[in-house]
């Protein structure tokens, strides 16, 4: 019996689409029209992969509403990709023990992935990836497609640093050539047969066996392999199909819990689709200027979690802009939809190209600030600040604004930008104080579109730690969402308990007299609680711990690019005057940053 055909594997990591995918492009290049010869064309299988990787299971903040977008979302690609006569292979295991199977037993020879991000254990798992392949003779093909501009070559046309301050970026950018049009997913694939599953089970079966030492087949295992990966590597039906969430270890959700928004590549173009036919709406969009009390819907795309997961290509969002912006006028960076999309590369870059960007210590462009929880949720130097986390964390801090945006990302998944400003704020530099790690540890648990490039450079600008250092601009847990919603709507749907109170009294509860909280059914402290901090006293006190901060690093000398000149001067002259700016202070705290970057770039 001859031997099968050599196969080609596609791995799918987080460009879950079968539109402008380089790596399913380069692979099917290569399978169907081979460069050596055209004549053995159709003799390379093609197998498309996605590895459930266990410590993404068990070691990884993911909550059940993102892992159930991801499993939507996988559902949906191997939908489409049986459409086409194929289908997606679910390998359950870690990918350093059960893709070397696919080389040493299966036949493949070789592998295509997207390059996905810079995170620490995505950058060791793909390298140990790629060492075992090409040690093994399988040739590996690592394509773009994740972002618009090539990360390394931004930062090699910087001088070899990531430009660190937006219009840096845009000016590098602006130099390169423009992002290519997104290619259409194929019409039709390479079929995988049940002879090509039944390769791959045999596959890890034998590798099973192997790892058996003794006699009869029984015995003990090699070190190391104790827990049966590869028995387990085809999932509990033995054909690599798509889990059900029974298959991990979470707690059912009830009936009208799960998150409104849905994975999928068909859903992302769904959304698109619907969002692109607003014309007026995308020429005029100003993100300062868009709401974050607003719900059903949204007042933006909520294309993020689509764009995390790689369910739609960002080519693909921007050459729509580009067609509907050459229509007439319209809004421009940073404030434009394209503006938002050019800020995920940004923060692609600079964690592409910054040391221990995920964390404050040793970090060369972050702030080093005494923070409460630096190390962990508690801290013996202040034990209120555990119990002020938790209580930011589950929507218990007293002030309304704020807890109903925690509730709405628990249960949805999802905030808006401007909600994420004013929470992250009041937790770090505006009223808690409390380490901007922490935040950024909640947020990667419960958001959908957790991004750990731009969830981490978020946390370190909303928190003053890098590249925004207007630390006095702080946002207020009270005012900042009655300039969206006067009447409370959105806190009376995210937190009903309140929903009887008066709009007078919907930020501030605890200054509603006796006789309207007793009509509106609040009783402070009981079923809902008193403010934890006082916005007023705290905010002031935190200037001046960031000044202090801003005065210690200043004297230790600059940050290796950290921030451009004449933003580190403007910082430094404000804070020399906080002093002098109380009677500033309220109308600054109802300004945006995003209001604040706008403003400079039209200086400039």
């Amino acid at each position: 019996m001859p031997p099968p055909p050599p196969a080609a594997v596609v791995w799918f990591r987080l460009g879950l689409r079968l539109h402008d995918n380089d790596a399913l492009l380069a692979a099917l290049r290569d399978t169907i029209t081979p460069p050596a010869s055209a004549a053995t064309a159709s003799s390379r299988v093609l197998l498309p992969i996605f590895n459930l990787d266990p410590h993404y299971v068990h070691t990884a903040r993911i909550g059940v509403r993102r892992w159930i977008f991801l499993l939507e979302s996988l559902r949906d690609l191997d939908a489409s990709l049986r459409a086409r006569g194929s289908r997606l292979l679910v390998v359950r295991g870690d990918p350093e023990r059960v893709m070397p199977v696919l080389w040493r037993r299966a036949g493949v020879d070789r592998m295509y992935w997207m390059w996905q991000d810079a995170h620490p254990y995505v950058t060791h798992r793909d390298r140990a990836i790629q060492t075992l392949a090409e040690a093994e003779g399988a040739q590996v093909t690592v394509t773009g497609g994740t972002v618009l501009y090539d990360c390394a070559e931004v930062i090699r046309r910087n001088g070899g640093r990531p430009p660190l301050t937006y219009q840096s970026f845009l000016g590098v950018t602006a130099k390169m050539p423009a992002p290519p049009p997104p290619a259409p997913a194929p019409d039709a694939l390479p079929p995988v047969s049940d002879a090509d599953v039944r390769r791959l089970v045999d596959a890890f079966a034998g590798a099973a066996a192997e790892e058996r030492v003794g006699s009869g087949g029984e015995g003990t295992r090699k070190k190391g392999d104790g827990d049966g990966v590869f028995v387990k590597a085809a999932g509990p039906n033995g054909n690599f199909d798509v889990p059900a969430l029974e298959e991990f270890d979470f707690e059912r959700l009830e009936p009208g819990e799960e998150s409104p928004h849905r994975g999928g590549e068909s859903v992302a173009m769904k959304v698109l689709e619907a969002y692109m036919a607003q014309k007026r709406k995308v020429m005029t969009f100003e993100k300062p200027k868009t709401s974050p009390a607003a719900f059903n819907p949204a007042d933006t795309t909520v294309l993020s979690p689509h764009l995390k997961f790689g369910t739609l290509s960002p080519r693909t969002l921007y050459h729509r802009l580009k067609a509907i912006y050459a229509t007439g006028q319209h809004t421009q960076p940073p404030v434009s939809l394209l503006g938002q999309l050019l800020w995920r590369d940004f923060y692609y870059t600079a964690a592409t190209g910054t040391p221990n960007y995920g964390r404050m210590a040793g970090n060369p462009i972050c702030r080093q600030i005494n923070w409460w929880c630096q190390d962990g949720e508690t801290d013996d130097r202040n034990p209120i600040a555990a119990k002020h986390l938790k209580a930011w964390t589950e929507g218990r801090t007293g002030y309304p604004w704020i807890d109903a945006i925690m509730v709405q990302l628990r249960k949805e998944g999802w905030i808006h930008h401007l909600a994420r400003h004013s929470v992250a704020c009041f937790l770090t530099r505006g009223d808690l104080f409390i380490s901007w790690e922490r935040g950024a540890e909640v947020f990667e648990e419960l958001l959908l579109d957790h991004d750990w490039s731009l969830n981490v450079g978020n946390w370190m600008w909303l928190s003053a730690s890098a590249f925004f250092h207007q630390y006095f601009r702080v946002y207020s847990p009270v005012g900042f969402g009655k300039k969206y919603d006067k009447e409370g709507k959105f806190i009376k749907r995210y937190l009903p308990v309140l929903r009887k109170l008066p709009a007078q009294y919907i930020y501030e509860p605890w200054k509603a007299p006796k006789a309207v909280l007793k009509t509106a059914g609040v009783e402070l402290g009981v079923n809902y609680p008193r403010p934890i901090v006082d916005h007023d006293v705290v905010s002031k006190v935190n200037m001046g711990r960031m000044k202090e901060a801003y005065d210690k690093h200043n004297d230790s000398g600059p940050m290796e690019e950290g921030s451009e000149d004449e933003e580190r001067v403007a910082a430094g002259k404000a804070a020399a005057s906080a002093t002098k700016q109380k009677g500033k202070r309220k109308q600054a705290a109802e300004r945006t940053i995003d209001e604040f970057v706008t403003k400079t770039k039209r200086k400039k």
